[in-house]
């Protein structure tokens, strides 16, 4: 009874910081939809098997699993990720190929690199 309860305890630690950031920041694009329905009614079919048990802490871990999946699919339903929330821009500003460093170059290639810029500036505008 004491493993069970230290367990109980644990598994629903475990799930909290889950929840209370999802309800915090309304961000549900890391939780797919299909994951969410399919474990809810996993949980339904387990709800059987665990009611024939006798009352004790995998009672109140199953409840706790069957509320908080629950939470998790309203909210995904509510708040989940539509078409208008997807980016459509390039996040680099770039191609997209690589993260390009903020550093200046330094060596030959800084003074090219200076050089080049200075010629695109003096080109007067037309």
């Amino acid at each position: 009874m004491i493993s069970g309860t230290v367990s109980t305890v644990l598994f629903a630690c475990a799930h909290l910081p889950m929840v209370f950031k999802a309800i915090r920041s309304r961000d549900m694009r890391s939780y797919s939809a299909a994951s969410l329905a399919v474990g809810n009614v996993a949980n339904l079919v387990h709800t059987v098997y665990v009611l024939s048990l006798p009352v004790g802490p995998v009672w109140f871990l199953h409840g706790f699993y069957l509320v908080t999946m629950g939470l998790m699919l309203v909210m995904w339903m509510r708040f989940g990720r539509s078409s208008a929330d997807r980016p459509t821009a390039v996040p680099f500003g770039h191609d997209g190929h690589e993260r390009r460093s903020h550093r200046r170059p330094s060596g030959v290639r800084a003074s090219r690199v200076a050089a080049r810029a200075r010629r695109v500036r003096r080109r007067p505008r037309r």
